[in-house]
Parts: C-alpha cells; sequence; structure tokens
C-alpha cells in the first residue's frame, strides 16, 4: 500500500515509462503518479488512457502531460527519457545521445522537487547515474539507477525454473555494471540456506560450473532478446522501477541491488555501480559488504573499467 502523500514523477512517457506508471497504479506504489513527456499528444494520450482505467486501481491518481511543473514536489523523480536501445545496440553506445537529454532535463526537475530522490532507469544507466551524480552535486544516496534490480530478478527466475523452487526462495544477485560486464555473484548466492554451488538437483546432482555461466549468459543477453522480438524491454523494468519506488517511500530498508557511485567498496570509487544497497526513505542509504572470490573481484574491477571509459566519452 502506498504511503499517504506520496508523488512520483514518470519522466519519459515511451514503452518503459509508460510501463513503470501502469505498474505503481496496479500496485498501489504512490498516492499520487505523474507522467511528463516533451511529446504533449503522445503523454496526454498515454494519461488519458491510463486514467480509464483507475477504476480498478485502488486510490491512486495518474496526471501529468508535456508541462514539467506538473512534477513540483514529488518525492521521487523516476527517470525513463532517452533514445531507445535498437537491436543489436549496445548500452553503451547510447551514453553520449542520453547524456545530453538528461542534461537538458535536470536543472529543472530539480528546481521543482529540490527534495526528492532520483532513480534513473535511462541505459547506460552506471554511466548516467555517475554523469548525474557529477552535473547534480547530489549526494550518491539521492541520486542512482535501477541497477540490476531487474538482471537479478531474470537471474532468480530462471534459478527457480532449474530447481523448481519458488523465487522467493532464490538468493542471488547479478553486480557489477547493467550491461555486458555483468556477472552473477555465484559464491554468495543461496537456495534456501544451501549454498547455491551445493544445491542438490532432482537427479542428485549438483549445477556444474558450466550449466552456471550458461545461465548467467542467458541473464545478460536476455534484454537483447526482448527488443529483438518485440522492440523494447518494458513490463519487466516497469515493475523494478515500482519496486525500487516502493522501497523508498515506505522506508523498507530492502536490500536491492540498484547502482550509485560508489567510495571505496572493494577498491572502487567514483563510479556508478550495482552491489546490495539498502534502500530507505533516504533513498540508497547505504552499501551492504559482501565477499567476493578473486575471480570475482576482478570481473568486478574490470566492470568498473567498461563504465569508466564510457564515462571517458562524454563531455562532463
Amino acid at each position: 500500500m502506498h504511503s499517504h502523500s506520496s508523488k512520483v514523477s514518470v519522466i519519459g512517457a515511451g514503452a518503459v515509462g509508460a510501463s513503470m506508471a501502469y505498474a505503481m497504479l496496479i500496485r498501489e506504489s504512490a498516492r499520487e503518479v505523474v507522467l511528463y513527456d516533451i511529446n504533449e499528444s503522445k503523454v496526454t494520450a498515454e494519461v488519458l488512457d491510463l486514467a480509464h482505467g483507475t477504476q480498478f486501481t485502488g486510490s491512486s491518481s495518474i496526471s501529468g502531460g508535456a508541462d514539467i511543473s506538473a512534477t513540483a514536489n514529488s518525492d521521487v523523480v523516476v527517470i525513463t527519457a532517452g533514445a531507445k536501445q535498437n537491436p543489436g545496440q549496445t548500452r553503451l553506445e547510447l551514453a553520449g545521445v542520453n547524456f545530453e537529454i538528461l542534461k537538458s532535463l535536470l536543472p529543472d526537475l530539480l528546481r521543482y522537487s529540490p527534495d526528492a530522490i532520483f532513480v534513473l532507469v535511462t541505459n547506460p544507466c552506471d554511466v548516467l547515474a555517475t554523469a548525474a551524480q557529477k552535473l547534480t552535486g547530489l549526494p550518491a544516496n539521492r541520486i542512482f539507477s535501477s541497477g540490476t534490480v531487474l538482471d537479478s530478478s531474470r537471474l532468480r527466475w530462471l534459478l527457480a525454473e532449474k530447481f523448481d523452487v519458488s523465487t522467493a526462495n532464490i538468493h542471488a544477485n547479478i553486480i557489477g555494471e547493467h550491461g555486458d560486464s555483468e556477472f552473477a555473484l555465484w559464491s554468495q548466492a543461496t537456495v534456501g540456506n544451501t549454498p547455491l554451488l551445493e544445491w542438490k538437483l532432482a537427479d542428485g546432482g549438483t549445477l556444474t560450473r558450466e550449466a552456471l555461466d550458461e545461465i548467467a549468459y542467458s541473464v545478460k543477453t536476455a534484454a537483447y532478446k526482448v527488443i529483438e522480438g518485440k522492440g523494447a524491454t518494458n513490463f519487466a523494468i516497469g515493475l523494478s522501477g515500482a519496486r525500487i519506488v516502493e522501497a523508498i517511500l515506505n522506508d523498507e530498508h530492502a536490500i536491492l541491488p540498484i547502482s550509485s557511485v560508489l567510495t571505496d567498496y572493494h577498491g572502487i570509487s567514483g563510479i556508478a555501480m550495482s552491489v546490495p544497497t539498502l534502500v530507505t526513505r533516504q533513498g540508497a542509504s547505504r552499501t551492504i559488504d559482501i565477499a567476493m572470490e578473486p575471480h570475482e573481484q576482478a570481473l568486478f574491477e574490470a566492470s568498473a573499467s567498461a563504465i569508466r571509459s564510457s564515462l571517458e566519452s562524454l563531455a562532463l
């Protein structure tokens, strides 16, 4: 249930923004959902379509349009605006275009909602979260990205299918860049209380390293597969965005693998990467330290350099 005077603004009424607004209405993530986009006919149509269904969604309201002042006094601002990823295009290739869009949006959004928590969903989300934090000077807890919350959900779904166990009992995270250098932290993964690497399958065996790598690979390429078939990923990211918003508004102290600018986390500072993070009313309130095996630490560092090299291409 929504905390009672909460307001969330979703910036960008494309497939992701509209799905996120829809998910938040159905889940009653916030009392008031506002959808903003520069494309007036598109955003007006999306708001109307969503509003027509509010008889069936509880007491949340939806409004919005092409006037950015509608976002004023938001508790949380979710930014989905940006050029979308085309088939075969990597998230990092989108960096330049989407950075410019972000740069033009942030000053106004901040002016209207000076106390908001900002959640970035636009890709490449780690690069943009790092850039946005530098641009705004906001503390890292107040401006971060959705990171690998969706990737980790994809991973848990695949493992649940494989093990025939509810996703609620699979504890496994994808960390690092939300992109091609992300990886599954297998050493810390559990099924119930059993380390995942020791979990007995129905035939009495355990999962081989190859089988695990295959699962991690299908998580990494899941978005490409969806984009190829339907042009965008929108439902699952909409739901994971709603989930992050709820953790903030309800001061849940939930641990989610979001991406905020790190300070000496396993030796990494000054860039945003996904690691398990405590999400509260203050936003990304603190990162949770986790053990990594040497090869995982190496993957984490490789992921950091992928993000760094993309940042260098932006005129920050």
